[in-house]
């Protein structure tokens, strides 16, 4: 009798629908679970993948960083070497003036003036295009030491510490001090 329980117990649970459908999910449930879960080998694979992509944009982005650097520095360079372009240029419609009144033989005193004139004129004009002012204080202004330069103090009647002469004119590029106004000042009484 029980071999016979044995021999049904196979065949009843083979021919039992329940007990089929019950194994099926759960052989399924753990095949995916098997498959979704990656292996070592599989994460080792992606994280080198991610690091030779992290290196290989690090390497792309310092190259680039390079460049821009070599770049500037060209750019500097070439800013340097010829910063004073323009105001050269400006200074050859002088210059070509000044050799062409040297040219005339038989020039009077007047067309020399007028000349020198006109030269000086293309001279102030090529200082106003490239900001370049002249710092000429007015007798009675006070002395200003970021523009002007004392040479010396005479007996005045004027408050002292005030500009009586100015002796040579002094220049500013924009805002930069060029050259100081030389300039006398009053004594103090």
């Amino acid at each position: 009798m029980q071999d016979m329980e044995k021999q049904e117990s196979p065949s009843v649970q083979q021919d039992n629908p329940a007990v089929e459908a019950a194994a099926a999910p759960a052989a399924e449930q753990a095949a995916p679970a098997a498959a979704a879960e990656p292996t070592l080998e599989d994460k080792l694979a992606a994280a080198e993948a991610r690091a030779a992509e992290m290196q290989d944009a690090f390497l792309r982005a310092r190259a680039e960083g390079e460049n821009i650097r070599r770049r500037a520095q060209e750019d500097i360079a070439k800013a340097h070497k010829f910063a004073i372009e323009g105001f050269a240029e400006s200074l050859l419609a002088v210059k070509d003036s000044l050799e062409m009144a040297l040219k005339i033989e038989n020039a009077s005193l007047e067309s020399l003036k007028e000349g020198v004139d006109m030269t000086l004129k293309q001279l102030t004009s090529a200082f106003e295009k490239n900001k370049l002012q002249e710092v000429s204080p007015q007798a009675g202004d006070k002395l200003d030491p970021m523009k002007h330069q004392a040479v010396s103090a005479v007996p005045a009647e004027q408050e002292a510490n005030t500009v009586v002469a100015v002796l040579q004119k002094g220049y500013m590029i924009s805002d930069r001090l060029l050259r100081p106004a030389l300039v006398t000042v009053a004594q103090g009484k």
